[in-house]
């Protein structure tokens, strides 16, 4: 791999939107403090600037420095889990309500996208889940006729189509969803908190929120310069939460997802492989993705963290899976490589936990940050503002618990390892 094993993180270098902010300082107050600058905070903020509310975010280091700043950038509708499943696990009402709001979630992501100008290389062409095997094969089908028996865009492609489509032979079919597009999740983070800034919203970098406490009917978030005062409180931290005290801690098992990219692919390729900018993943238990940025570059991701000695496993895997599924690119040099982490809860389902009066903490999307990350954010601010919880997509609970964290989280990279070292 011709690449140092330092981590660099595309988005980085790629992000076009620009954004000036400031460390929070002295004693203010405000209507929603956000502590949290990812795709739900900044979603949350731009929504209640626009409702006219003063809102302050709380970022510990950068926007979108998290998860949201180094997801694969695929806007998909609903959760990793089958619609059908998330309605046995919730319950039916409850899982309806769930799955209708997130498969709008792509046409709330993609419309603020435009609303706001937001320059995140924005594709709408769908995206493609694709049979790996015979068994993955089932499961695409059985989502298909789960998805389409709920009135969703979808399309079941052939071995000859998914190959026109992806430019590889290696998959048995694909699932087309056409709700779906690719971003450059970086951009969109940044650009949202460009569009709540512009709206009114204070946007506080390396303003960690180190204490929070109520006092009367007020919360009050303090930080190494200063305290904001407000009304609602949002925490929206995910995957990576800083401690602040008088808060607790988001409870979740942390998965790792890692990520290389190519150098930029010559014409006769890009015409090939992915043409329509469709990003796709596979039905493999140990799941892996491919799509490619507006530069051409294609990039492959994983289950797998990068910050423990066996990390060339994930990295010689890489390699290997880029070869099988496209042979003649089995010697292009590799630009980027990276890794995140996700928030899993047990059940997959996203959590929103009650903090107190007019207090929320939401996480937990499992590995799909973008639609519901933008949608939680966006409908507890609109449930804050009008007092009506019915207008979020889940019910609040009092306290949600994980139980052996890290001997799950143990398990899902043991098996990620596992499955990279023996390939395919």
């Amino acid at each position: 791999m011709s690449l140092n094993r330092a981590q660099q993180i595309l988005w980085q270098t790629t992000c076009r939107e620009q954004l000036l902010t400031s460390v929070q300082e002295g004693d203010v107050t405000a209507d929603l403090v956000v502590v949290g600058g990812g795709f739900s905070g900044c979603s949350a903020a731009l929504k209640a600037a626009e409702l006219g509310l003063n809102v302050c975010v709380l970022e510990a280091e950068r926007i979108g420095l998290g998860g949201s700043g180094r997801n694969v950038g695929l806007v998909n509708a609903g959760l990793w889990m089958p619609p059908d499943d998330v309605e046995r696990t919730m319950g039916r009402e409850a899982g309806e309500k769930l799955n209708a709001a997130l498969a709008g979630a792509p046409d709330l992501v993609f419309s603020l996208i435009d609303k706001h100008r937001i320059d995140c290389e924005a594709v709408r062409n769908g995206t493609l889940h694709c049979a790996h095997s015979a068994a993955g094969l089932r499961d695409i089908k059985s989502r298909y006729r789960q998805l389409e028996s709920r009135g969703a865009p979808v399309t079941l492609l052939d071995p000859l189509d998914t190959a026109a489509r992806t430019g590889s032979s290696r998959f048995q079919g694909a699932l087309h969803d056409a709700r779906a597009g690719t971003i450059q999740p970086l951009a969109y983070c940044t650009g949202l908190a460009r569009a709540a800034q512009q709206a009114g919203a204070n946007i506080h970098t390396n303003s960690p929120a180190t204490h929070i406490e109520r006092q009367g009917d007020q919360w009050l978030a303090h930080t190494a310069r200063g305290t904001v005062t407000a009304k609602y409180l949002l925490v929206a931290t995910n995957a990576y939460h800083v401690e602040a005290q008088g808060v607790p801690a988001p409870a979740f098992v942390p998965v790792h997802y890692f990520q290389v990219a190519t150098v930029p692919l010559d014409d006769e390729n890009r015409a090939a492989i992915l043409p329509e900018l469709e990003g796709g993943w596979d039905t493999a238990t140990v799941m892996s993705s491919f799509r490619r940025d507006q530069n051409g570059r294609l990039i492959i991701g994983a289950v797998g963290s990068l910050d423990h000695s066996a990390a060339s496993i994930h990295r010689d895997w890489a390699r290997s899976k880029l070869s099988q599924l496209f042979p003649h690119l089995k010697d292009i040099p590799l630009e980027y490589v990276w890794c995140g982490r996700i928030a899993m809860t047990s059940d997959h389902i996203p959590k929103i936990v009650r903090l107190g009066a007019n207090a929320h903490m939401i996480y937990g999307y499992s590995g799909r940050g973008i639609g519901p990350g933008t949608l939680f954010g966006s409908r507890v601010v609109s449930a804050f503002a009008t007092g009506n919880e019915e207008l979020l997509p889940i019910k609040p609970v009092d306290r949600h618990e994980e139980r052996h964290v890290t001997l799950k989280a143990a398990y899902y990279e043991t098996g990620a390892c596992l499955a990279h070292l023996v390939r395919f």
